[in-house]
């Protein structure tokens, strides 16, 4: 699987194995996104190597899903600039532009509103938060329909 990811600069988000139902779902994601095509050719590039090693499971191939949660961190790299909703362990929701990663941190600059010192009135200013992948409970790209 790893051949045919490298060849579009795709990469795997996750798999899920087994259940009831007895299926593989492999989900997938790529900077320039995915199409329908992208997951139909990887589910036959599958096909084709394991043959009869699938048994009996279901193969099912998919993309990462725009408004879910973020699950590994080339996601977050692929959404700088971007806004998005981050869920804090305490369960704060912090809206703000995705500024940068690093490792496994990551910067969402917020605006919020302070008084200048002399002023008597609220200003907003940007304010970057600094946030641990393995800290918050969720992080998603906000769809902006302006």
């Amino acid at each position: 699987m790893e051949e045919w990811l490298q060849r579009g600069d795709y990469f795997l988000v996750d798999i899920q194995m087994g259940g009831a139902d007895d299926r593989i779902v492999i989900e997938i994601d790529c900077a320039d996104g995915v199409w329908i095509e992208d997951c139909a050719e990887l589910s036959r590039f599958l096909q084709e190597r394991l043959g009869d090693e699938l048994g009996d499971y279901e193969l099912e191939v998919g993309s990462a899903g725009l408004g879910q949660p973020f699950k590994v961190a080339q996601q977050y790299v692929n959404h700088i600039g971007d806004q998005v909703e981050v869920v804090t362990a305490e369960g704060q929701k912090v809206n703000g532009t995705l500024k940068a990663v690093e490792n496994r941190r990551f910067i969402v600059t917020t605006q919020e509103k302070q008084v200048p010192e002399g002023k008597k009135r609220p200003v907003k200013v940007d304010v970057d938060r600094e946030f641990s992948m393995d800290e918050v409970k969720s992080t998603r790209y906000l769809l902006n329909f302006k």
